[in-house]
């Protein structure tokens, strides 16, 4: 006997949107808690790309960039979200700047293409590669431009290093989409 609940708890569309950005608000700085400093880096390793990459896909292009513009409002405002429990103005104009600027413009990338993802997995992870191309880009160029590192120094101290965990994060964050994606679809 198969028992199908179908009943919503919350039937507001809208109250599910602002629920959906401020809970990956709040994702992204639980996330900056899980930090693997690395000792040649001023920048660490953090589970925020997992939840960066997910929001985009779940919420869409301008929901997601509105939950990580709510997380950089947060960490403004005073809340220690960033990395390392950071928060204020200083934070982002750290070594990590970059990195929390790329969060947005990643989210914004996945939420605007993630639509045509009904070619798979496959595509996904591509998708979700891309913007990671994009967020680590930003924070390489950041470390180049506002800490004036070298640009090979830039790279092999903000790029290099998060490659492999960045592909287990896209990895599974791909597997949890591919099974939520319909889902995600009609609340959000």
């Amino acid at each position: 006997m198969e028992i199908s609940l179908k009943k919503e708890v919350i039937l507001d569309r809208t109250l599910c949107r602002i629920i959906g950005v401020a809970a990956f608000a709040v994702f992204m700085g639980l996330g900056a808690f899980v930090r693997i400093p690395l000792p040649f880096s001023p920048v660490p390793i953090t589970l925020q790309t997992f939840f960066v990459l997910l929001s985009g896909a779940c919420l869409g292009g301008n929901l997601g960039g509105l939950s990580q513009l709510t997380y950089i409002l947060a960490g403004m405002a005073g809340l220690p979200v960033f990395a390392g429990a950071g928060n204020g103005l200083l934070s982002l104009l750290g070594p990590t700047g970059g990195y929390i600027l790329g969060f947005v413009l990643a989210s914004l990338f996945v939420g605007k293409l993630i639509k045509y993802s009904s070619k798979g997995i496959f595509y996904v992870f591509v998708l979700f590669c891309l913007a990671d191309l994009i967020l680590l880009s930003c924070g390489t160029l950041w470390l180049k431009a506002m800490l004036g590192y070298p640009f090979t120094k830039s790279v092999v101290i903000g790029f290099l290093p998060f490659i492999p965990g960045d592909l287990l994060k896209i990895s599974a964050a791909s597997v949890i989409y591919s099974r939520l994606h319909k889902r995600c679809r009609e609340i959000f």
